[in-house]
């Protein structure tokens, strides 16, 4: 198959949760021979030499408005169309004028995120089953008819991949990735000024406006990691990582540091439940009394050890080989005389 892919950014330079998930999907379809071109649809001040192959996905940066119509035009025209976030609405579009199937990859249940699927889906990609749940109801109560044919892929993580020695309970950083106020950063600072001999450790993240502050001397800021880097640059030097987020649909950080036993504490939105449940700490955002009474936990021997073993236990969970092979079995199949049930 030829397969177009239309993203507003990608791997390796962006690396939010939505484009590393992405990256995994797109690059199993190469490896099972089919041609994946992702076309961006937003400059990026990185993009300098072009386009560029990443681990076998060729990549187009934005040029101008027509970029996609450049694939869509040609006499092979794509065969397939994937999607996501703010590029939905318009792949969508061109699905139904070229004729062309459209898979769209949701990240979130936002109402736009929802709206933008009635234009044309053939195929949906959730990444938790509490948000397919959510979005089949809405579709149900406020389109009248069943939601479009979807499944449930979790964001792909080979435990291998992220797995690194941790620091013992008594050293360390304590880790917020992604400096956003609607990730933690409000609290992150707050528990580094109530935790002055411990080490914090905050990464900058690839979307939101970063509040970085340098008056903390127990505060070390270091610059935004691909997420190839993660283990060696992030969690080996790791003891304890924070999710206070507002808004997560799953919780990819949480269940790369569970790789390597590294204990989290979040903020309990429906996706962080599903991917940590009992196998981190789960606090109220807006009680930092909390938060100081787990942190505090988590920093002694006997607490961390107790649990790193439950963080540990989600990372047996995980089966990412499967999760890909039906991934694009269930893609190819929507090519066949009869596809398979899903």
């Amino acid at each position: 198959m030829r397969i177009l892919a239309m993203l507003h950014l990608y791997a390796p330079q962006h690396n939010a949760g939505a484009e590393t998930t992405a990256h995994q999907l797109l690059k199993k379809l190469v490896q099972r021979g089919h041609q994946v071109v992702v076309q961006c649809s937003m400059p990026h001040p990185m993009y300098v030499t072009g386009p560029y192959t990443f681990e076998g996905v060729n990549v187009y940066p934005y040029v101008d408005h027509i970029d996609p119509l450049r694939w869509l035009e040609m006499p092979d025209k794509p065969d397939l169309i994937v999607t996501h976030l703010k590029d939905t609405l318009r792949a969508s579009f061109l699905g139904r004028q070229f004729g062309v199937p459209v898979v769209t990859m949701m990240h979130n249940n936002h109402g736009k995120s929802k709206a933008d699927l009635r234009w044309k889906t053939d195929l949906v990609v959730y990444n938790t089953e509490w948000m397919r749940a959510d979005v089949e109801s809405w579709w149900r109560d406020y389109q009248g008819t069943e939601a479009p044919r979807g499944i449930v892929i979790h964001p792909v993580i080979f435990p291998e991949q992220y797995r690194v020695t941790p620091p013992s309970a008594l050293k360390g950083c304590i880790t917020l990735i992604n400096l956003f106020e609607d990730k933690g950063a409000s609290l992150f600072y707050k528990l580094a000024e109530r935790f002055p001999n411990l080490k914090f450790l905050g990464v900058t993240g690839a979307y939101g406006k970063q509040d970085v502050r340098k008056h903390l001397p127990n505060v070390e800021i270091i610059a935004h990691v691909a997420s190839h880097h993660m283990a060696s640059t992030v969690y080996a030097r790791t003891r304890v990582l924070l999710i206070p987020s507002v808004y997560e649909s799953y919780g990819r950080v949480g269940v790369e540091a569970a790789c390597s036993g590294i204990p989290a504490i979040y903020h309990p939105t429906e996706g962080l439940q599903e991917a940590l449940g009992d196998g981190g700490t789960p606090c109220d955002r807006d009680d930092l009394g909390a938060w100081v009474t787990a942190l505090a936990g988590l920093t002694t021997p006997k607490g961390w050890a107790a649990a790193s073993v439950r963080a540990k236990a989600i990372a047996t969970r995980l089966t990412p080989a499967e999760d890909l092979e039906r991934w694009a079995e269930v893609v190819e199949s929507m090519f066949a005389k009869v596809p398979i049930s899903v």
